[in-house]
């Protein structure tokens, strides 16, 4: 692989980011939601992140967008403040190369530095790949909620996976 770069976001990748992030609401279950959002959507979801001062991640190579990963606080209670839910998702035709891996990395690293001390993950179907992933990078599955997504004419689990900071 040529070198694979990871850079803060900004709203000029949106467009990027829609098209790699339309592919898994189309094709998988991996996010419960039905209709891929439009790159001024994926803007505003962008924005929202950086106001709360977490991490929103691009991975490059080539000058090409191949992943992004961000984070956002895990509810909106301050009590909550310190847990943030992890999101990594890869171009379709880069997986497996690493990528994931430097984004996850760097994204824990800079969660940490913005004062985060717990990262959940969530994984909607059934989908081992994802949450090996996550356990070779220290999570832990701590549930599974049983049928609480509907999508593809089917009901869907969601896998919570947590690791400390």
């Amino acid at each position: 692989m040529s070198e694979c770069t990871v850079r803060t976001a900004t709203l000029a990748d949106a467009e990027a980011i829609c098209a790699i992030y339309g592919f898994y609401v189309r094709t998988t279950s991996h996010n419960f939601e039905y209709e891929a959002p439009d790159a001024v959507e994926i803007a505003g979801r962008m924005q929202a992140v950086f106001n709360a001062g977490l991490p929103y991640l691009i991975a490059e190579v080539n000058g090409r967008v191949v992943g992004f990963a961000y984070a956002s606080q895990f509810r909106p209670r301050p009590a909550y403040r310190f847990a943030v839910e992890s999101s990594v998702y890869i171009d379709k035709d880069w997986r497996g190369r690493g990528v994931g891996h430097r984004l996850l990395v760097t994204l824990m690293d800079r969660c940490r530095e913005a004062g985060a001390t717990q990262m959940i993950a969530g994984m909607g179907g059934d989908h081992p790949v994802s949450i090996a992933f996550h356990a070779g990078h220290g999570f832990e599955v701590v549930g599974v909620m049983r049928k609480v997504g509907f999508k593809f004419d089917q009901w869907l689990d969601l896998t919570l996976m947590q690791r400390e900071l």
